[in-house]
């Protein structure tokens, strides 16, 4: 069960408690989010598959501009974006909770909340987030597989390139570690501060302050979430990002129902 405490390491003037939130509470907001999903009865399947075609569009764009070495840092790199896709999700579980209408033709009123101008901010921290680690991996493969020659004349020949050579390797090991690097802070960034824009009239510092204050105050808790959140993407990502059009709606409200367990409102 969550427990309300004050943070320990609460800015000077924080007025928002959290909470201590468990492996129960995950449970429960998994559970949570698919009623909310079944309850819609597929009214909002079709916003689901607009992220996945996105990707796909930009996997063919890259590979058309003979890019071949960011197409995997764009495909993983495009869940750093999720949390501000998903904003809309937030806003119907929101009504939902609250006894509103939460027909799907509410889903974009988050943009005329009196938080919209933190949701905006929001989403432009995530996006250079997202830029930086996109930059980051173009850097790495430039001083490892960069090096192959012919590593790009083809599909085959890059992934023989990167399986198949030292530089390869190198590139996947490190490319993985600062990957990871932008997950975390990614995910202690995200995994309140859009709910909360939803939720309440907040800046967008506090917003994302408090996010990190979970993170930090429920590391394992979080951690297990983030982890939860990749594995379902991955899962719906296989019959050719079809799966994610259920999977999307499902953590969206998922998240805002760990919002509500996590944060005192």
């Amino acid at each position: 069960m969550a427990i309300a405490h004050p943070s320990r390491a609460a800015p000077a003037g924080e007025d928002i408690s959290i909470r201590t939130i468990g492996f129960d509470d995950v449970r429960i907001a998994l559970r949570q989010g698919w009623d909310d999903f079944l309850a819609k009865r597929g009214d909002l399947v079709f916003l689901g598959f607009i992220y996945p075609v996105i990707v796909a569009l930009a996997i063919m764009s890259a590979s058309q501009m003979s890019i071949l070495p960011l197409i995997f840092p764009l495909v993983a790199g495009a869940i750093l974006l999720g949390p501000a896709f998903a904003s809309g999700f937030y806003e119907l579980a929101r009504r939902r909770e609250n006894g509103l209408d939460a027909r799907w033709r509410h889903f974009l009123d988050v943009i005329r909340t009196p938080g919209g101008s933190a949701l905006f901010d929001l989403t432009c921290v995530v996006a250079l987030l997202f830029m930086a680690w996109m930059a980051a991996a173009w850097f790495i493969y430039h001083i490892t597989l960069e090096n192959v020659p012919g590593s790009t004349a083809s599909v085959g020949a890059f992934l023989s390139a990167t399986f198949g050579t030292e530089q390869g390797w190198q590139m996947i090991i490190l490319g993985n570690l600062v990957g990871f690097g932008f997950a975390l802070l990614t995910l202690a960034a995200s995994v309140v501060s859009f709910p909360m824009a939803v939720d309440k009239p907040v800046s967008w510092g506090l917003a994302l302050r408090t996010s990190m204050r979970v993170a930090w105050h429920n590391p394992v808790t979080v951690a297990a979430w983030g982890l939860i959140v990749v594995a379902m993407l991955f899962i719906g990502a296989l019959p050719a990002l079809v799966g994610l059009a259920v999977v999307l709606p499902v953590l969206g409200y998922a998240t805002w129902h760990l919002y509500t367990r996590a944060v005192v409102r």
